[in-house]
Order: C-alpha cells, then structure tokens, then sequence
C-alpha cells in the first residue's frame, strides 16, 4: 500500500530534473497571458498524480483522459512559447571556440577582445545628452547570427565616434538595433522580435519593446537610450536592470559581460 514510499536516488535525481524543467518553463512564460494556463495545467496535473497515489480510479481516469487529449490544443495554446524554447536551445554558442575560452580565464589573453563597456556607456552618455534614441544589443552566449540577416552585417571594431555615427539621426543606420559582439559592431539596423509581455508600461514605445523581447528569448542584455527622454535603460531577461549612478551601471555592465 505504501509502495509509492520506496524512494530511490533516481527519483531524487528524476525530481530534480522536473524542479528544473518547471522552473525554466515558468521563466521563459513569466509576464505573458500564457503562465496562467501554465499554472491551470500544472494544478490539473497534480491532483492527477495524487488520485493516482491514492487509487482513485475515477477521478484519476477522467483527468487522465482530460490531459493526454489536450496535448494538440496545448501545441496550439502554446506554439510562440514552444519557438521561443526551441530559439533559445538552438542559438546558443556553448561549443563555439570564444565562448568556451571566455569561461577559462587563464586564457583571457588568447582570445578576441572583450567588450570594451567603459566607451560604450560613455557613447550612451553622449547620446544621451542631445536625446539620441539608440538601442544596442551585447551577445553573451546565446548566438544572435539568426538576427543579422534582418539588418546589415558589419565587423567593424567598437568606438565611441562609430557608435555615435551609427545612430546619428540623419544616419541610414540609425533605425533599428546594433549588435555587439566581443568588441565588434557586427549588424546594424537590425529588426528584434518584439516582446508581448503584459508587465511593459504602455508608455514605452517600439524600441523598448524590442529590448525586451531579445532579452527573453536569448541571454543577450541591452542598453536603450530614449529618444524621448535621453534616458539609459539597462535590460536583462525581460526586466529593467535598476540602478542610481552611471558608476554602478558600469559595474553592472562589466560583470555581466564577464
């Protein structure tokens, strides 16, 4: 009767899996209208296994059948969510070579340069004074080289002056996004998938909206200075990143780029 009781380290291990699983489900769906149906399904689940455990045939039988014949209407449900999901497995640089000398850093000197966050936030600075609406997006692991083909490639080593160029408002760069790579400009005008969040205030427009939706599908982090305001905003993993003085987002910028 208390079979269910016999616990292995295989099913910690299977536990932990789900744990993980679960959690990254409820990261990648947090602050859209689907985390609630998410939440429904997840209930409905749970009280399955536990009519299970305690041989409550019926009712077990029923949302059995509820669950197992769902899951074409939950593709459906489900289907921006699922290519977000298979986007962010599929894009990410674990085995390229850059990437993986980064994490080891007695090599640091071996490899391409790191992003040089000092002049890119002083660029920021200077376009923030005369309300020069920019929006930049710094690839960590995540490959962004699906996005280069919506703009135009570049590989042109990061400054000041070219960032300045680039989103100077009579420049035909300036509209969309740039990326960063490393210490390189490699893409300009480029054309980011735009969040749907429900969390984003309805006062911030299209470029805002872009930052935030490149910054939930991939581990990419973005600087956003308003045309409107000169404000700098700081975005990572679809949320505003706080912070009180250009030396503190300095300090945040550097470690996430680490």
């Amino acid at each position: 009767m208390l079979d269910f009781l016999d616990f292995s380290f295989l099913d910690a291990l299977d536990i932990f899996l789900v744990a993980i699983l679960i959690y990254y489900t409820y990261k990648l769906l947090k602050g859209t209208v689907a985390i609630n149906i998410f939440l429904g399904i997840a209930f409905i689940f749970l009280i399955w296994k536990i009519t299970q455990i305690l041989k409550m045939e019926m009712l077990s039988n029923i949302l059995g059948y509820l669950l197992s014949g769902g899951v074409i209407a939950l593709i459906i449900v489900f289907q921006q969510e699922i290519r977000k999901f298979l986007l962010m497995i599929g894009t990410t640089n674990v085995a390229s070579r850059t990437n993986f000398l980064k994490q080891l850093k007695f090599l640091k000197s071996e490899i391409a340069l790191e992003t040089n966050v000092e002049t890119l936030l002083n660029a920021c600075k200077k376009m923030s004074k005369t309300n020069t609406g920019a929006l930049i997006v710094l690839e960590r692991t995540n490959s962004l080289d699906f996005l280069i083909t919506t703009g135009d490639p570049m590989n042109a080593e990061m400054n000041q002056v070219l960032l300045e160029s680039i989103f100077y408002k009579n420049s035909p760069l300036h509209d969309g996004a740039t990326i960063i790579r490393d210490n390189f400009v490699v893409a300009t005008r480029i054309v980011l998938p735009v969040s749907d969040s429900i969390n984003i205030p309805s006062r911030f427009g299209l470029r805002h909206k872009a930052a935030f939706g490149i910054s939930e599908k991939t581990d990419a982090v973005c600087l956003l200075v308003s045309e409107e305001t000169g404000e700098i905003s700081y975005i990572k993993d679809g949320s505003f990143v706080l912070y009180e003085n250009y030396d503190e987002l300095l300090v945040k910028l550097r470690n996430d780029m680490q």
